[in-house]
């Protein structure tokens, strides 16, 4: 039997869980995997389940719970565990976030396609196109920020993209463009938020004898390294590390970081509630 993932989240109350399992029961289905939380602020259920059922439509799965919950307000999505989301990646110059990626989705360790990857610099074509994927080169300068962000609007809609990754992609998106996105592109920050800001954040931390070098994945928003933080990690460091020396544990860190937010989105296993996330790991 196919297994299917279902993400749901609704306002919380008594009788969701009794309502999703009857629906399952009546088309078949038996549970593998379970995860659920009540959001206490906004008071909002949040549930992942991984199934089998006989039935192979999600669609007709969806419309059997939907059909049990009878809640207007309840956000329900199901597709295949085999389905593998469409995912664009975006980088300037600095490669070890794509290389990770890229390393990562060629072994099967992230259940991902990638269709193509696009940069403001050449510099990573090379290595792009070694792994068969094309690379598209869109420069960009303030004066053509508004054709450039036009042209990856139509490269999301022509490759049917599901997910924009910015790894290490040195831009500031537009307002415009980060409504366009929203809920639907990660970025990595090489700090564990809040952190150092502008230029040169290792050598800031570097001068302030900082004990930590971290890395925040969160969901891009117009307000800039401020949207929903889906993961972080640090590394602990001490008065004889080097600037050199921070700069590579936070790149490690970075990658690891971003490559385990886009994995548990590509899994299902990201919920945005509102101005955070639920993140069952």
């Amino acid at each position: 039997m196919p297994n299917h993932i279902l993400t749901l989240t609704c306002p919380d109350r008594a009788g969701i869980v009794h309502a999703v399992c009857s629906a399952l029961l009546d088309i078949g289905g038996n549970i593998l995997e379970n995860s659920q939380f009540g959001e206490p602020i906004t008071q909002t259920f949040c549930m992942r389940t991984v199934f089998s059922t006989p039935e192979a439509d999600a669609t007709k799965v969806r419309d059997a719970i939907a059909a049990h919950l009878v809640d207007p307000d309840a956000v329900i999505h199901v597709r295949a565990e085999s389905y593998r989301p469409r995912v664009m990646v975006m980088v300037s110059k600095f490669d070890h976030c794509l290389v990770d990626l890229l390393y990562r989705w060629r072994s099967g360790a992230l259940p991902i396609d990638i269709p193509l990857v696009v940069s403001n610099h050449p510099d990573c074509g090379p290595i792009v196109e070694a792994h068969g994927i094309p690379f598209m080169h869109l420069p960009v300068t303030a004066a053509t920020k508004p054709d450039q962000e036009a042209q990856l609007k139509n490269l999301i809609v022509e490759h049917e993209i599901e997910l924009v990754v910015l790894a290490r992609y040195m831009q500031v998106l537009s307002n415009d463009l980060c409504r366009y996105l929203n809920g639907r592109a990660i970025n990595i920050h090489h700090s564990f938020l809040p952190g150092f800001k502008g230029a040169k954040p290792y050598h800031q931390a570097h001068e302030r004898g900082v004990k930590l070098v971290g890395a925040t994945a969160h969901f891009v928003t117009a307000d800039l390294d401020e949207g929903p933080i889906i993961e972080q990690d640090v590394a602990r460091v001490n008065h004889a590390h080097t600037i050199e020396q921070l700069v590579s544990l936070g790149q490690d860190t970075e990658r690891q970081v971003l490559s385990r937010a886009v994995r548990y989105w590509a899994e299902d296993r990201v919920l945005l509630v509102g101005a955070t996330t639920v993140v069952f790991a």
